[in-house]
């Protein structure tokens, strides 16, 4: 956003053409807009209150969430198998994707909070005690063989 000074001349805008008398004004894609008329084109949100970041493609101008719907990668939660939206948050590991409520061991169903420790093994996500319980039962596996 930028503020006009008052000795400078209105600028034009690239949305409805006519000239910028707002205190305020936004610059996007080399060009001066209203703060009204720089919006998504698919929710009609103002872009200018969303963030600094917009996104084009296509001869439009777009939000993230609507860029990601209309054009990210769309794919489907390791865990559950259901679909993933491409503008919906995830949690990774190695090549998996999850949706964040599927982000669990897989045996406990223990939910993950920032920091704990989580083991894929088998493509399975595991807690620290389900893990480390079946390295327990793998060593005892061998050792009676």
């Amino acid at each position: 956003m930028l503020s006009v000074q008052p000795d400078t001349k209105p600028k034009g805008c690239a949305g409805c053409n006519r000239k910028i008398k707002d205190r305020y004004l936004l610059k996007a894609l080399d060009k001066y807009w209203h703060e009204d008329c720089l919006k998504c084109a698919c929710c009609d949100c103002r872009l200018g209150e969303v963030g600094s970041t917009l996104y084009t493609k296509a001869n439009l101008i777009l939000c993230r969430r609507d860029y990601l719907r209309l054009f990210g990668v769309t794919g489907n939660c390791a865990a559950c198998s259901k679909l993933i939206p491409a503008f919906e948050m995830v949690m990774r590991a190695k090549e998996n994707v999850y949706h964040l409520d599927c982000f669990a061991c897989q045996l406990c169903n223990q939910r993950f909070c920032v920091g704990d420790k989580f083991f894929l093994k088998n493509n399975m996500i595991l807690c620290q005690t389900d893990y480390e319980e079946g390295l327990m039962k793998e060593s005892y596996a061998t050792h009676v063989r």
